[in-house]
């Protein structure tokens, strides 16, 4: 049987946003599920885990698990959360196919109505699963082309759409601007139009199906670093699949040589996003007021 391990903070962390207590309707904490247990070479898995469990944790609004798949390679046959016993479930995973019974209950608890968070490199996992590539909108490696679909960035007319042939990369780690492109929505609303951002990676010319697909920031890399797309990258963004909402953001890298959390993640706009996100995905609506700390575009926020 799958074992969830629950994450607790101490309240008194002094960098805690409070929030009011709009939970669900019997006032009881959203139950978040965290799906972890295989990464790419190039990320902290296990940092990961804990920043974004903490973060959760810290509105106040959620009780966290942890779900961990076998080791690469192993046996994945055991692998089967109970997806319906949550209100959201975060993805930090990027490893081996799920068993199809698995894949299935996870395509039906979204489209039934459950919530769904990719951060960063999770929308690298799951190249040849289509609802997968549905639901994440984007994505990138995994050999994602132009026959995935198109590349997606903001132009003069709002979301545009690439079909040439390319596949994703980045510029090397800096701090960029990020440009607010729907501050209507509950998760950006009350946000600046424009923030700096830690440094971080730039993921550029994801592809995919991009379909159902709502751009809430974009970010920008000047074209002075090499392998900058000059095009304004989705980074924020909003899906619907089904009954489902998807909130996926491709911000929050994490080394692999990391051992402390760097800026990408310390970075109160990632923070406010990924905490806004998730109780959107959860609950479709935001409670959390936005920081007083959030970064303007001069000048990066970060939290320690």
């Amino acid at each position: 049987m799958m074992k969830h391990t629950n994450f607790r903070i101490l309240a008194a962390l002094s960098f805690l946003l409070i929030s009011g207590p709009a939970m669900t309707e019997d006032n009881e904490k959203l139950q978040a599920l965290v799906i972890s247990g295989q990464m790419n070479i190039h990320h902290n898995m296990a940092l990961m885990d804990r920043v974004v469990s903490e973060y959760l944790e810290q509105t106040g609004l959620f009780d966290v698990s942890l779900a961990a798949t076998p080791p690469a390679g192993a046996n994945m046959s055991s692998f089967s959360p109970d997806f319906e016993a949550y209100d959201v479930v975060v993805l930090n995973y990027d490893g081996d196919e799920w068993p199809e019974a698995t894949k299935y209950a996870f395509e039906k608890y979204v489209r039934s109505g459950g919530g769904m968070v990719t951060v960063h490199s999770s929308d690298n996992a799951f190249p040849e699963w289509q609802a997968f590539l549905d639901m994440t909108g984007v994505g990138g490696w995994g050999g994602r082309d132009e026959s995935w679909g198109p590349a997606v960035f903001w132009g003069e007319d709002g979301m545009e759409y690439d079909y040439s042939p390319g596949k994703a990369f980045h510029p090397k780690q800096h701090e960029f601007l990020v440009t607010t492109r729907d501050g209507d929505h509950p998760v950006t609303s009350g946000l600046p139009g424009s923030w700096l951002h830690g440094r971080d990676e730039l993921y550029s010319c994801l592809r995919g199906p991009a379909k159902n697909m709502q751009l809430l920031a974009s970010g920008y890399a000047d074209p002075s670093f090499k392998n900058s797309s000059d095009k304004n990258e989705p980074v924020v963004f909003v899906l619907s699949y089904g009954e489902g909402r998807v909130f996926h953001t491709t911000l929050g890298h994490i080394g692999k040589n990391d051992s402390e959390a760097p800026a990408s993640v310390r970075c109160v706009g990632f923070i406010t996003t990924l905490q806004r996100g998730a109780e959107w995905a959860a609950a479709g609506q935001v409670t959390q007021p936005a920081p007083d700390d959030f970064p303007g575009p001069e000048e990066i926020s970060v939290r320690p």
